[in-house]
């Protein structure tokens, strides 16, 4: 081995031995397309998925004109009378979603925590992949235990509480999105250097004072992230709040009774569901109020991504 590796050298220094460039650069050239041809079939589908629903949206819209999807007070497109007031909608998704943020961001910005800075190796490699194990849960479980043994276990508590309630599926979507939360930002701050916290500590800083000043602000940008994939995951959420929730979209109230977590809901995504059973004849007016929903999620859920960016960015160069 080491005959052959003076060889090599030897015949390195006189300039007998090249290596083959050609057979380099196609190497190099092949894997570039090879890479480039599969990020741009990520792009195709991200834009073949707008176009679809851009298309048939301006066909919704050729039909429906746009004050009455923004203004109409309920939303009622399958009856005899159909109305098509998509904040009906939106609002269930808003409520049901906040429910289940104010559960998954708390506890899994703690679990994060706990398990980066308070739990020993040994203790931190059993309880992340546990943690992580309710990412793979089926949703439709989620939903299931929410209506049969959330909801009963509430309605003993309080009053008033529906069968069907937003406040149930908010709470069981909470802990099914905390996994995300909690496994993404617990990297994040496991990800930062341990000068930064040696640092700290050689100033006389306590170990909640390195966390919430130090720790916290240098992980922002992945905790940004995991919450954001936390709000899109609760804003898309479909099983749980077809279960649970109900499929009743309330109409818009002056007293917002509308957002009584106690009572069913229809979220954007379970009328999605409702339309998509079969029973809706294609390229009726019904089936197309479906793209216009999801046009109007896929919009929600980008500016909400706008808007993390913005507030990373921000705050980045606050600390910078």
């Amino acid at each position: 081995m080491s005959n052959d590796l003076a060889s090599l050298s030897r015949a390195a220094k006189t300039g007998r031995w090249r290596p083959n460039r050609s057979l380099s650069k196609w190497s190099e050239s092949a894997v570039k397309v090879l890479f480039g041809g599969f990020a741009l079939i990520s792009i195709a589908t991200t834009i073949g998925i707008i176009l679809s629903l851009v298309f048939e949206t301006i066909e919704f819209f050729k039909q429906i004109p746009i004050g009455r999807f923004l203004f109409d007070r309920e939303w009622t497109p399958l009856f005899n009378d159909p109305q098509y007031g998509i904040f009906v909608l939106i609002s269930a998704t808003v409520l049901t979603a906040t429910i289940a943020l104010s559960v998954s961001i708390p506890l899994g910005l703690m679990a994060a925590i706990f398990l980066s800075e308070y739990a020993s190796p040994g203790l931190r490699r059993w309880l992340k992949p546990l943690l992580e194990l309710l990412a793979g849960v089926p949703t439709v479980v989620y939903g299931y235990f929410a209506l049969l043994f959330i909801t009963p276990l509430l309605q003993n508590l309080i009053p008033g509480l529906e069968t069907f309630n937003a406040l149930s599926a908010g709470l069981i979507m909470g802990i099914a999105i905390l996994p995300t939360i909690a496994s993404l930002s617990e990297d994040a701050i496991y990800a930062v250097p341990q000068s930064l916290r040696q640092g700290a500590y050689a100033l006389g800083a306590m170990r909640r004072e390195t966390i919430q000043n130090v720790l916290l602000p240098a992980a922002l940008s992945g905790i940004a992230a995991s919450c954001i994939l936390g709000v899109a995951r609760a804003v898309g959420e479909t099983m749980i709040v077809t279960i649970a929730a109900g499929q009743n979209p309330r109409p818009l109230a002056a007293d917002f009774s509308f957002l009584d977590p106690r009572l069913a809901v229809q979220t954007m995504t379970a009328f999605i569901v409702q339309v998509s059973l079969g029973d809706t004849p294609v390229d009726s007016i019904e089936y197309k109020t479906i793209f216009a929903v999801g046009m109007t999620l896929f919009t929600m859920t980008l500016l909400l991504n706008l808007v993390s960016f913005w507030f990373v960015n921000r705050f980045r160069e606050k600390y910078e």
